[in-house]
């Protein structure tokens, strides 16, 4: 077995291990700039350490230190990007105190601009180490005019900061820019699903209205035809030809939106159902055994597509809900033809009975209903009445050219 020390020890050099190798990984973005920064850092060092090892009569101290302090400096190029104003202050120090710094410094003021956060702070530092330069200019170099230091300071030290801050703007336009275009990409993205959603959703509420709606009253229908077959051949005939019409019905629907599937909205008729469609619906549920009554009440004239289509499937599903869970419930049709809006409520009595078919209910109509009213900036309800019974309820507003009409 191991010593537990030496586990401890163990884990203790790892975890310090994976600490660096987190730390060193934190300081390139790309493999690319790591190659880079190592290359340059390594390179400067060399560079500077030997030309300032024979430029040592320019400085305060013995050729090797000053080229030993120069070459540390360059490889401090390594960590530019992550603390370019920690550096930038080494830089200043070590230059005024030591002359430490040549080329490399060109690239520590660059990197300044090009990667601290802050221009007060950039700026802020150029001007003290400009300030540094003028001030202890070294040994040999006091002598020079006062133009001629000026002159060399804004060059070897505003040059490189301004051309830093000059690419970190462009850096991070193009950032921005990136940014935004992957944020375009994926409202697009976003934007699709919803529209593919709301065309499922859209699928899915024309196929009820076709399949379910047409369905039920066919089986209530054909329910009727056995009761009436024996004891009624003409009433059962009359029944099985409703049967027929209505599957006709059913499949030239269902047809229309298998079109729109494969071919988009162009194929759907240009007309839209009429009063005429909604008392066929009221009639048909007639047949069926169902006691309603339709009333419509104002100035019968055309109607938009889209009102005209929402008012025949509000109806349409009004009435199949009656025969699926109310059986031969006392019902009414009431439309009231305003100028400005249609208003349709179907009101049914409580039941007498419980039905007879047993029909099964998804429970998507009325939601459906309540888009399709909703998308055309109506008001719908629906709930039990008071005394029992059920009431379905839409207000759907006109557009003005065709209110005035």
């Amino acid at each position: 077995m191991f010593d537990p020390g030496y586990r401890l020890v163990t884990m203790r050099i790892r975890g310090w291990w994976e600490g660096f190798r987190g730390w060193w990984s934190e300081l390139w973005p790309t493999r690319r700039s790591q190659a880079l920064d190592l290359s340059l850092a390594v390179a400067l060092a060399v560079v500077d350490g030997i030309f300032l090892w024979y430029a040592t009569q320019d400085f305060w101290l013995p050729p090797v230190a000053v080229s030993l302090c120069s070459a540390l400096l360059a490889l401090g190029l390594v960590v530019r990007r992550r603390h370019p104003v920690a550096l930038a202050l080494v830089s200043v120090v070590s230059g005024a105190a030591m002359g430490a710094g040549a080329f490399a410094t060109l690239v520590i003021l660059y990197s300044l601009g090009a990667y601290a956060a802050s221009r007060r702070t950039v700026l802020t530092i150029a001007t003290l180490n400009f300030a540094a330069y003028l001030l202890v200019p070294g040994p040999t170099a006091a002598e020079q005019p006062f133009l001629e230091l000026l002159v060399g300071g804004v060059t070897f030290i505003f040059s490189p900061v301004l051309l830093g801050l000059y690419m970190g703007a462009r850096k991070q336009l193009f950032a921005s820019l990136q940014e935004r275009a992957e944020r375009l990409e994926l409202e697009q993205h976003l934007l699709a699903e919803r529209a593919r959603a709301e065309e499922r959703t859209r699928i899915a509420r024309e196929m009820h209205d076709v399949v379910a709606n047409r369905i039920s009253v066919m089986v209530v229908h054909a329910g009727a035809l056995k009761a009436v077959a024996a004891r009624d051949p003409a009433r059962a005939a009359e029944t099985a030809a409703v049967i027929g019409d209505m599957g006709r019905q059913a499949l030239e629907e269902l047809r229309q939106v298998i079109g729109v599937l494969r071919h988009g909205e162009d194929v759907l008729p240009q007309t839209s159902p009429t009063l005429a469609d909604v008392r066929d619906l009221v009639d048909q549920s007639g047949a069926a055994g169902l006691r309603v009554d339709l009333r419509v009440r104002g100035e019968e004239r055309p109607m938009p597509p889209a009102v005209g289509r929402a008012v025949y499937r509000l109806v349409q599903e009004a009435l199949t809900n009656v025969h699926k869970h109310a059986g031969d419930a006392d019902t009414c049709v009431d439309l009231r033809l305003r100028p400005e809006a249609v208003e349709v409520e179907v009101t049914n009595a409580p039941p007498r009975s419980a039905p007879a078919h047993g029909l099964p209910s998804g429970g998507n109509g009325l939601v459906g209903l309540r888009e399709r009213v909703t998308a055309l900036g109506g008001v719908f309800t629906a709930g039990r009445c008071d005394g029992g019974g059920f009431r379905v309820r839409a207000r759907l507003p006109l557009p003005a050219a065709s209110s005035t009409r």
